[in-house]
């Protein structure tokens, strides 16, 4: 390792030149990437149905290929994991992610090929660190270990030549040999799937290492924080980890968690947000002074942007990057080099800057909760009211749910203002009910509540009738197409109403 770390370093470094070429001329980067993709596709079972062959430029390929969901392309990756190949990509697809579902899957099934292994999410790992390099000139980062806090599946096999874990784990798998010496813990720990055990064996395991860099989303990182400094008896990390210097994360906003971070970790450790997801790596962070992240326009992903007011239309419109603008909503639509097509992948993302391109992620086409990597969806809420509703005799008017963030002394919560027009006998028995339905819809959710680790039993108030309808009026909301949000990743809607209910308590 000691001879590995310099020569590594010094690769990344000198890499800097390849990413200012995308960065300076991007509409090429993502021509050149677009043309690379359709060339492989053109000879997948996806490609002869949309004539590939004869796709010679963006505009054709916008006007032939179809926005796909999820559902649209199941089919294809359904007979992928029964051992069909050349469907949605024409070199073999040996890996799946399994991420959070969608309205009609508990978890969904993401296809990683060789190219989106090596070229995508193994070459952004390898710019963020060339990035941070660049803005921290003096770093000895390769000098100590990056601890990994992965996520929460283990691998399994879905045939004999076939397997899927969550991204974390399909990465950590597939890592190159030098990478396992680079990083703590040892694989066996790293692809735990039971989070009470993992996170002890994480910190018992990496207390005594030279850790320089953590990366991992910040609900479990600061479990984990939490424990070591316990067991350490040290006020913050930098008292155990004395080189450490950078902590990356991503996943779900920081903004929560920042101040607690601060306080736990300590003076002199550097930020890195990065954005990516089982569908591919996006973006990192290159400057701590610029708002937003650098979009990767050269890792194999063709991106088209689709203006908020065209989702949910017939035909949805999608503009490039020529045409996007400051502070404006857009759904991200990707094509990418594990076979997804014209895929709309949920996020909403808002440009920081047009020269280079950075983005930042605001939220997802629907309502939801995401403030703990949980990715709950009014879907998912929807139905659990239903199944809990039916299980306790309840009748429900109306609700809307917010995240309760960690404290001190709390772990995190969903927190639920449910109006009632027959309120359940047992409001315990109601939130159970509630609780296990999410866990049964949502695999994230699922993870998130094991054992209390990172999210408690959800909160529930019981409010009188008329209380949403006299919010809606404050707001000049009341009537119409006007409905109270069922679910919400900040608290401003859920504040706002307690403090409604405060004089009359």
């Amino acid at each position: 390792m000691k001879l590995l770390s310099p020569a590594i370093s010094r690769l990344a470094r000198l890499r800097y030149w390849k990413i200012e070429q995308w960065k300076n001329d991007p509409v090429a980067a993502q021509r050149e990437v677009l043309q690379d993709l359709v060339t492989h596709g053109q000879y997948t079972e996806f490609g002869r149905l949309y004539g590939f062959n004869e796709l010679f430029n963006i505009r054709t390929f916008k006007q032939t290929v179809p926005i796909q969901d999820y559902n649209d392309l199941k089919p294809y990756i359904e007979r992928t994991i029964n051992g069909e190949q050349n469907l949605l990509w024409n070199t073999p697809v040996a890996w799946f992610a399994k991420s959070s579902g969608t309205t009609s899957d508990k978890s969904k099934f993401i296809p990683i090929s060789d190219e989106s292994l090596e070229n995508n999410h193994y070459q952004g790992a390898r710019d963020v660190l060339t990035l941070y390099y660049n803005y921290n000139r003096e770093s000895d980062l390769l000098t100590g270990k990056g601890l990994v806090i992965g996520g929460s599946h283990q691998v399994s096999k879905l045939n004999e030549d076939v397997h899927c874990g969550d991204l974390s784990a399909v990465l950590l798998q597939n890592a190159p040999f030098y990478g396992q010496w680079l990083r703590t813990p040892e694989l066996s720990i790293a692809l735990m799937d039971e989070w009470e055990s993992k996170i002890e064996q994480l910190a018992q395991s990496t207390i005594y290492e030279n850790v320089t860099s953590i990366s991992g989303v910040p609900t479990w990182t600061m479990v984990l924080v939490k424990r070591i400094l316990e067991i350490s008896g040290k006020a913050t990390l930098k008292e155990v980890w004395p080189n450490l210097e950078l902590y990356i994360h991503g996943g779900v906003s920081f903004v929560p968690y920042r101040e607690q971070f601060h306080k736990l970790i300590g003076p002199g450790v550097n930020y890195l947000e990065m954005y990516n997801a089982s569908e591919g790596f996006f973006a990192a962070q290159d400057d701590p002074d610029e708002d937003g992240m650098l979009l990767f326009l050269s890792h194999g992903i063709f991106y088209e942007f689709m203006p908020l007011e065209e989702y949910g239309k017939k035909n949805p419109q999608t503009i490039g990057l020529s045409d996007v603008e400051l502070n404006k909503q857009y759904a991200l639509v990707i094509s990418t080099n594990g076979g997804l097509w014209r895929y709309l992948l949920g996020d909403t993302v808002q440009f920081t800057s047009l020269f280079p391109f950075r983005i930042k992620v605001s939220g997802r086409v629907k309502h939801f909760i995401n403030a703990f990597g949980e990715e709950v969806i009014v879907d998912n809420s929807d139905q659990a009211i239903a199944v809990a509703s039916r299980e306790t005799g309840a009748v429900v008017n109306d609700y809307t749910a917010a995240p309760v963030y960690f404290s001190d002394n709390a772990n995190g919560a969903h927190e639920w203002l449910i109006e009632f027009e027959h309120p359940p006998a047992d409001m315990q028995r109601f939130t159970v009910a509630l609780d296990n339905a999410l866990k049964a819809v949502n695999s994230d959710y699922e993870a998130k509540r094991h054992k209390d680790i990172a999210l408690g039993l959800p909160v529930i108030h019981s409010l009188d009738k008329g209380v949403f309808k006299e919010w809606l009026k404050t707001k000049g909301k009341l009537g119409g197409q006007h409905k109270v949000p069922r679910l919400s990743n900040n608290r401003l809607y859920v504040e706002e109403i307690l403090a409604m209910l405060k004089p009359q308590h």
